[in-house]
């Protein structure tokens, strides 16, 4: 097997990224030296409001007024995107389908992006009522204007071997289909096969899923995914040939990823097991190495006869970090020097970075702006804007100078 690696220059030394030149073998001296980028802060908003475990934060499409926060035990709140805001309602409640706690709950939500003319949200959860699965969920509005919990449509339901490495966050590219991020099943070294999951062509687990939801009962398939024309996999999320769901491949635990509003690339912090945490951006067929490589560090792990593995954007190692959580490529207007930068952070430390989107495999990153947050996830407005989601139940705007 082989990963691809490029030697092209690098950004050089950047404020809050110091970038080291791993895959050429480089020193930070060696690249050219632009102008740095801002030294980033974060600022909390919304002081009033506090909620239980939050995984995630988001607006519906083309509604600046009102913000929605995924809490992990199973409940969607909603309130005004307003300063002051005193209490946040319940937009959706599935509390008693979901199995919370550690890595499992309510992971992810979105909106179709004809919302509300098309009153349908989808939400990924964990559930154990009969064996632990992943379920990707259809939902509509209700009379009262929220969700109403009895209209669930369960569209994928993937068994997971272990109760960790779910991922779980959903997503509508602009392509109109529904993307969809799960990791390898859980435990150490990808342990479940021969080869592990994510090498695994015949599982839906460490993959990045596109569906097309836009047909009457079920799901479609783009017919452009890799294995476009093979029978379907996700009432299981095995099959006994290559899933046809599968987008992209080789991912150990996608958590949290985001397309460029501007280019439409698609970005993915995916958490590392022992010594480096990474950032991809995933192509569509593309094999993003786990679990041959954690990062640009070969595994000596058994896992197929995969080549041509695509190596991550950036790494950084457990001086800096030990859960990656992946942000977004900064597209607001606050911080002008910040622009076409990805943003992106560490659960376990509260490190935030910044690179260039242009980054060119493989850059380490050390530094970082110090945060004493639990990083769960970064929020994206409407406006371009960025935010950033405490675990611990606070939310807080990304600053600049």
């Amino acid at each position: 097997m082989t990963l691809r690696r490029s030697c092209a220059s690098y950004p050089g030394a950047i404020a809050a990224a110091v970038l080291l030149l791993a895959a050429c073998g480089g020193a930070v001296g060696d690249a050219p030296q632009p102008q740095a980028p801002p030294v980033l802060g974060v600022q909390r908003v919304f002081p009033n409001l506090v909620f239980a475990a939050p995984v995630a934060m988001l607006q519906a499409p083309g509604d600046g007024t009102r913000w929605f926060v995924i809490e992990q035990a199973g409940r969607v709140r909603v309130f005004a995107n307003e300063a002051g805001v005193a209490a946040a309602q319940t937009f959706a409640d599935i509390s008693g389908r979901v199995a919370s706690g550690g890595e499992m709950g309510l992971l992810g939500m979105a909106f179709h992006p004809r919302f509300p003319a098309d009153p349908r949200v989808f939400l990924s959860y964990t559930n154990d009522d009969a064996g632990r699965v992943s379920r990707i969920s259809e939902f509509r509005l209700g009379a009262s204007g929220d969700l109403d919990p009895a209209s669930e449509r369960v569209l994928l339901s993937i068994g997971q071997p272990e109760s960790n490495h779910n991922g779980g966050q959903i997503a509508f590219g602009p392509d109109g289909y529904l993307y969809a991020g799960f990791g390898d099943g859980g435990g150490a070294n990808d342990r479940h096969g021969a080869i592990g999951n994510a090498q695994l062509m015949t599982t839906l687990l460490g993959k990045m899923l596109r569906i097309d939801v836009s047909t009457a009962s079920g799901y479609g398939i783009p017919p452009d995914n890799p294995f476009a024309a093979n029978p379907r996999c996700g009432m299981n999320g095995t099959g006994a040939a290559n899933c046809p769901e599968i987008y992209a491949s080789g991912l150990r635990n996608p958590w949290r990823w985001s397309f460029d509003r501007r280019t439409g690339e698609l970005w993915v912090g995916d958490v590392g097991q022992n010594a480096l945490e990474e950032i991809d951006r995933v192509r569509r067929g593309g094999n993003h190495g786990w679990r041959c490589f954690e990062g640009t560090r070969a595994t000596g792990l058994a896992c197929g006869a995969a080549e041509n593995l695509l190596a991550p954007v950036a790494e950084y190692g457990r001086s800096a970090g030990r859960s990656v959580t992946g942000g977004y490529v900064y597209r607001g207007a606050r911080i002008a020097a910040l622009a076409g930068r990805y943003v992106f952070g560490d659960y376990v430390t509260g490190r935030i970075w910044h690179i260039a989107g242009d980054t060119r495999p493989t850059a380490r990153v050390a530094e970082g702006l110090a945060t004493d947050l639990n990083i769960s996830s970064f929020g994206e407005g409407n406006d371009g804007e960025l935010y950033v989601v405490h675990h611990g139940g606070e939310l807080y705007r990304l600053t600049g100078p």
